[in-house]
């Protein structure tokens, strides 16, 4: 059960407080809802997952979240585990972007049938491109709900790399709080519990402080199609070319190659859409 006390603390200062708020949790794969664990549990989200975690080990990790947003009472979206890891990079390599279009489309529906007030989902980070297409197609959803049916959906990111940094006044469009020791040991508890990143959670466990592990913060973000920083090469670039290089894969995935044109379809989409919903007006 969920004191009363842990949902005021996690919400408070925010205009999210509201309980009536129905929410969505969208993330690229599988686990990630462990980072926003005690947030999960309060709001109960409509859970989207793109893919089912499987790596290259082509074992699926899918129910372990199951069992976890279950035990939140959580419930699962539309798109849930669609695709295999493997699905995903492939696409996204062959600049099969339809797909993530489609994905876009499907999500802005769900957000529409379900009245979705706001979204939490993966940021783009650099890290992981299938983080940052998960964060590329929710803001395409959420530009397609507001433009093309009037209906404005708060969009929040949450890290997945860095620690979260404690703000002590939250902002008003956003959610940041340090959990109770109740909310932490459930929180932990379920992160040992996920056995397909057993090996991940020891490590985070390992080389972060017990107060970071205990801050959950959700940044709104802009509702446009996002961007990384074009000075910087993202570490996917770094550790995709030691994949290559290791004879586990055969083509590097690349920012400016894949990731910025897909950024580009969507928000093609997005603006055609917008053009004839004003058109049909």
């Amino acid at each position: 059960m969920i004191a009363e006390h842990e949902m005021d603390d996690l919400f408070a200062n925010s205009r999210l407080a509201s309980p009536d708020m129905r929410t969505a949790l969208v993330i690229g794969h599988p686990g990630h809802e462990l980072v926003v664990h005690n947030w999960l549990e309060v709001t109960r989200p409509v859970v989207f997952v793109f893919t089912d975690g499987s790596g290259r080990s082509n074992q699926s990790r899918l129910a372990s979240t199951t069992k976890v947003i279950t035990q939140a009472n959580a419930q699962s979206g539309s798109i849930y585990g669609r695709l295999m890891d493997a699905e995903g990079y492939a696409a996204i390599l062959n600049h099969e972007f339809d797909l993530f279009v489609g994905l876009a489309r499907e999500l802005c529906n769900a957000f529409l049938v379900e009245r979705i007030d706001y979204v939490a989902g993966d940021a783009l980070e650099g890290y992981n491109p299938m983080h940052d297409v998960c964060r590329l197609v929710i803001n395409s959803a959420v530009t397609l709900a507001g433009r093309t049916r009037g209906h404005r959906i708060a969009n929040l990111e949450f890290s997945l790399v860095g620690q979260p940094v404690w703000h002590e006044t939250t902002h008003s469009e956003g959610i940041c709080r340090r959990l109770t020791d109740t909310a932490f040991a459930r929180k932990i508890a379920a992160a040992k519990g996920y056995a397909e990143l057993a090996g991940e959670v020891d490590a985070t466990l390992e080389r972060t402080s017990t107060d970071a592990l205990r801050v959950e913060c959700l940044r709104p973000v802009n509702p446009g199609p996002g961007d990384h920083r074009r000075d910087q090469v993202p570490f996917y670039e770094q550790y995709g070319e030691k994949q290559v290089a290791a004879g586990y894969y055969h083509r590097v995935l690349r920012y400016h190659e894949h990731i910025a044109p897909l950024a580009e379809a969507l928000q093609r989409y997005a603006d055609g859409a917008a053009k004839t919903a004003l058109k049909s007006d």
